[in-house]
């Protein structure tokens, strides 16, 4: 097809969008493990939900495994971004496996909200997508353990021990709008209910729904490029359709179906916080074979958030 006969496409890049502080670390971790210890390193888990993040690190040495049985003794291993249950740890702890732990810092913030409610005699609600490694180790790290809500009509059914001692904290990948009708929902039914509001969702989340909700406000048909098992993800793509725009998830360039471009004149893009920017940028590529594109970025929130390295990786490289 010449460029004659290409259809014009303009396309807007979401911002901000792609890689948070807290996946960067992950990433960082495991590569810096690597350089210090040697491969194999053994990663629970993916160490951040991206194929192209997963296999790049393979490439170099990362072994990626489900459980840590399949570690041998002493080999370094390294906890994902979304954390672990206090029974995984004690686990690496007996067999005295050398732990670097990639935990998100926002995450352990969590965590340790959740201890904090439960030391002090609450019940604690966690609201969250069963399955999720993030619930899962969130769950395992509450004394006591804590109830899981989904949704608001999960609360209805919701059975507790003491209507007047009940907190909440949530998953920090959901929904904000879903999540604060769950913690309404809370509030009916529990009035004395305490917890964070939406502020446990954490800031990259929250910067990269409110740039899709303007960004689906713009567009035609809208991409997110994310993992299928990526919550944020997932998420962006559920508030383009919520605003009436076709919006699509995919993996990689590769997934992009020309036909959800017919009639367009204007295509948003943009990609979950696990998600590289060469991925992006392989994708307005496949955009640009299809149609004769203009690329304009939005204005958005500048990230600058760092996360400090865990003390064993940052003292090893001086």
């Amino acid at each position: 097809m010449t460029d004659r006969a290409k259809p014009a496409l303009k396309v807007v890049l979401a911002q901000p969008r792609g890689f948070c502080a807290g996946v960067e670390r992950a990433i960082e971790i495991v590569e810096r493990a690597l350089e210090i210890y040697g491969p194999p390193v053994y990663v629970r888990h993916e160490i951040v939900h991206n194929r192209r993040v997963v296999e790049s690190l393979r490439a170099k040495g990362a072994q990626f495994v489900e459980e840590l049985d399949q570690i041998p003794d002493g080999g370094v291993t390294v906890f994902s971004a979304h954390g672990v249950s206090e029974k995984v740890e004690g686990e690496a702890t007996l067999r005295d496996l050398p732990v670097i732990d990639a935990t998100c810092p926002l995450v352990s913030k969590v965590h340790k909200e959740g201890q904090r409610y439960a030391e002090k005699g609450y019940e604690v609600i966690l609201i969250g997508h069963a399955g999720h490694p993030e619930v899962e180790g969130t769950m395992g790290r509450i004394p006591g353990g804590c109830r899981l809500v989904s949704t608001a009509k999960d609360v209805e059914k919701l059975e507790v021990r003491d209507r007047n001692k009940l907190a909440y904290i949530t998953q920090t990948t959901l929904s904000v709008d879903d999540t604060r009708d769950v913690i309404e929902a809370l509030k009916r039914r529990f009035p004395a209910v305490v917890g964070p509001d939406v502020k446990d969702i954490c800031y990259a989340t929250q910067n990269r729904q409110a740039a899709v909700r303007e960004l689906a406000g713009e567009v035609d048909v809208l991409l997110v490029v994310g993992a299928r098992n990526s919550s944020n993800s997932n998420r962006l793509r559920e508030i383009g359709h919520e605003m009436g725009v076709p919006s699509y998830l995919i993996d990689d360039a590769t997934m992009l179906n020309p036909q959800w471009l017919a009639g367009a004149t204007s295509v948003g893009v943009t990609a979950g916080a696990s998600a590289p920017e060469e991925l992006v940028k392989e994708l307005i590529a496949r955009l640009g074979e299809i149609g004769t594109i203009t690329v304009e970025k939005m204005n958005g929130v500048e990230e600058n958030i760092q996360f400090k390295l865990p003390r064993m990786l940052s003292e090893a490289a001086e």
